[in-house]
């Protein structure tokens, strides 16, 4: 028997045994529309954190670049990943409203240069990535460069360097999601880094427990891996997300298509959740709640 230790398969399998109850009388069309750190946004879908997308098919920017004047055309939260200082200057510089999420560098000065840089450079929120904190034999190497460990009191270091909301992104556990908020976190990604750590649990069975945990916070909770439809947005809503990033669904369309790609799939995502949404009763995403979903309980603690 083949064994299969890829999170990701774990993920769209537990995705997919979630069921959806329609009800439908009295319900209307409702809206999608959604407030992050302040700010109105049309949509609780999120941008991606990616890193390394250059120029594609020849085009003059960066798929960086256009998946961030997408979010800025389509009036949602924008992420971005890993790159130097000048890269985010020209995310900035499509006008989109950006989070950045910096890596775990083991040269902390670095990781402290980036978050103060990107809150002087107009960003609307800073982070750290913490699942990239190790990797296979220690700490990671990724694109040449170590990364380190980072406890709470380090953290809250990185919290202080600004007045700008941090997000921590990684975060799989009650227990992080926990130190997160003990640092200071304004929001948190829960996440596997689309599975880096083998057979870890999908983001969407452990989300409840999250919610639950920080229920007496005003920490917002963002989602992805593995998120392909409407649906997937929708259930993640439910089981407690304020907002949901996809990833690698907007791979082909960004290829393809560009900026008008990804504005595309953005439209028929955000139209799945609405049908979603309708067909449900709920008349805007602060109401959505689980009460919709159902499933066979496949998974508990050991």
């Amino acid at each position: 028997m083949n064994r299969i230790s890829d999170a990701n398969y774990y993920t769209e399998q537990y995705m997919d045994s979630i069921l959806i109850q329609q009800r439908l009388i009295d319900s209307v069309v409702p809206t999608t529309e959604t407030e992050f750190f302040g700010k109105k946004y049309a949509t609780p879908i999120l941008m991606p954190a990616f890193s390394h997308i250059k120029n594609l098919k020849g085009r003059e920017l960066t798929g960086l670049e256009e998946y961030s004047i997408a979010a800025k055309e389509c009036n949602m939260l924008n992420f971005c990943g890993m790159m130097e200082n000048e890269q985010f200057d020209n995310i900035m510089s499509t006008g989109a409203n950006t989070v950045r999420i910096v890596k775990p560098y083991a040269d902390r000065e670095k990781s402290k240069d980036q978050l103060r840089y990107a809150a002087s450079h107009g960003a609307v929120a800073v982070g750290m990535d913490i699942d990239h904190m190790f990797g296979n034999g220690g700490h990671d190497i990724c694109m040449g460069e170590e990364m380190t460990t980072y406890t709470v009191e380090q953290l809250k270091e990185l919290k202080a360097l600004s007045d700008l909301p941090f997000v921590v992104k990684g975060v799989l556990s009650v227990e992080d999601a926990l130190k997160a908020a003990e640092a200071g976190a304004d929001a948190i990604i829960v996440s596997h880094h689309h599975g880096r750590l083998p057979y870890a649990i999908p983001p969407m069975l452990i989300l409840p427990e999250i919610k639950k945990a920080l229920k007496d916070t005003r920490i917002h909770i963002f989602l992805d891996c593995c998120i392909a439809s409407g649906a997937d947005i929708y259930k993640a809503l439910a089981l407690g997300a304020d907002g949901v990033a996809i990833g690698r669904v907007m791979m082909k369309p960004l290829e393809e298509g560009g900026v008008e790609g990804v504005k595309a799939l953005i439209r028929r995502l955000n139209d799945e959740l609405i049908f979603c949404m309708a067909s449900t009763g709920f008349a805007d995403v602060a109401s959505i709640d689980s009460s919709c979903l159902w499933i066979k309980e496949q998974y508990r603690r050991i």
